[in-house]
């Protein structure tokens, strides 16, 4: 059996995953972080040792999905912007706990594997995976193996620049296509448009206060029909559709697999999305090659746990 551990920013969950990616037990706990790294690594040990209570079974390894940066050769968290966690040797710490193989991965990569193994691109050898939620988190798997790049950054494909001098991102450059394409993008593409149509629908969804303005709001004016809305979605897509072509015109993959809040929004976005997918791929002029399919993932809040468990496995194929 393998453990993963999906660290987030509030919550940690921790569960027991089969080899097939079958969650069998599963516990959820607080992250702590008042304290520092020392807090947040013991929240993590107390919800692995919850979960491990009566089992008779010692895992195969652990794996830990970390929202930020990672060194996954070395074991090394190098810094997440969310949780007080810096240059800390995590696995080093884990390991000495359990006795077993500690792995770790930047939590938009475990996903990506999580939907590999068990979710919408189960199967496949070559997908990109993009997480649309207040940020825009990628993953790249190439020949069934997660691609991180030298430090382990690799694949941070939400910090491209699609806009050159647009909109300020977190990252300290402009126009980074997660201030497009990700949620806080769209809202702010929203509000935008709202300043000018006062009598859009939103606002009355939103009780008059752009704070409560969410992605679930402007797709329900969209789907009743706000012309604001329509022309914010349309928008959006026309954003979120600008890095999807470049992967695929980069990479090929066999699938494109969109996960992430945005993604229960599938029924809105996919059909243009694809339609601009088509029209603007360089692959257009090649009608004998089935090209990059656009997938939903399907696995949702699981997809991380499942892929951080399975990064033990996969380390086990490569030895």
């Amino acid at each position: 059996m393998y453990v993963g551990v999906d660290l987030g920013g509030t919550k940690i969950a921790a569960a027991i995953v089969n080899d097939e990616g079958m969650i069998i037990k599963k516990v959820q706990a607080s992250t702590v972080a008042d304290g520092g790294p020392d807090d947040v690594v013991k929240g993590i040990i107390e919800s692995c040792d919850t979960l491990l209570a009566k089992s008779e079974e010692q895992p195969s390894s652990i794996g830990i999905g970390v929202p930020g940066t990672v060194r996954d050769d070395i074991g090394l968290v190098v810094f997440t912007p969310n949780l007080p966690l810096r240059d800390v040797h995590m696995a080093d710490i884990l390991r000495k706990v359990y006795k077993c193989p500690v792995l770790l991965g930047n939590d938009a990569n475990c996903a990506a594997l999580g939907e590999v193994v068990a979710g919408g691109a189960k199967g496949a050898k070559d997908v990109v995976m993009i997480t649309l939620g207040t940020g825009l988190g990628g993953g790249v798997i190439i020949g069934g193996k997660l691609h991180t790049g030298l430090s382990g950054a690799g694949g941070e494909l939400g910090h491209m620049v699609i806009f050159p001098g647009g909109r300020m991102c977190g990252c300290g450059r402009r126009g980074c296509w997660e201030t497009y394409a990700a949620a806080t993008g769209l809202k702010n593409t929203a509000l935008e448009f709202m300043e000018e149509n006062p009598d859009s629908l939103m606002w009355e969804l939103c009780e008059g206060t752009t704070n409560k303005l969410n992605g679930m709001i402007i797709f329900e004016a969209y789907r009743a029909a706000d012309p604001t809305a329509i022309f914010t979605v349309s928008k959006y897509i026309e954003h979120l559709s600008i890095g999807v072509i470049d992967i695929i015109n980069m990479l090929e993959p066999e699938l494109f697999c969109v996960g992430g809040g945005i993604s229960n929004a599938w029924d809105c976005i996919e059909k243009p999305l694809t339609e601009a997918v088509e029209k603007e791929k360089f692959m257009r002029f090649s009608s004998d090659v089935p090209g990059t399919k656009l997938v939903k993932a399907t696995l949702g809040n699981d997809a991380g746990i499942i892929g951080a468990a399975m990064l033990g496995r996969e380390r086990a194929k490569e030895e």
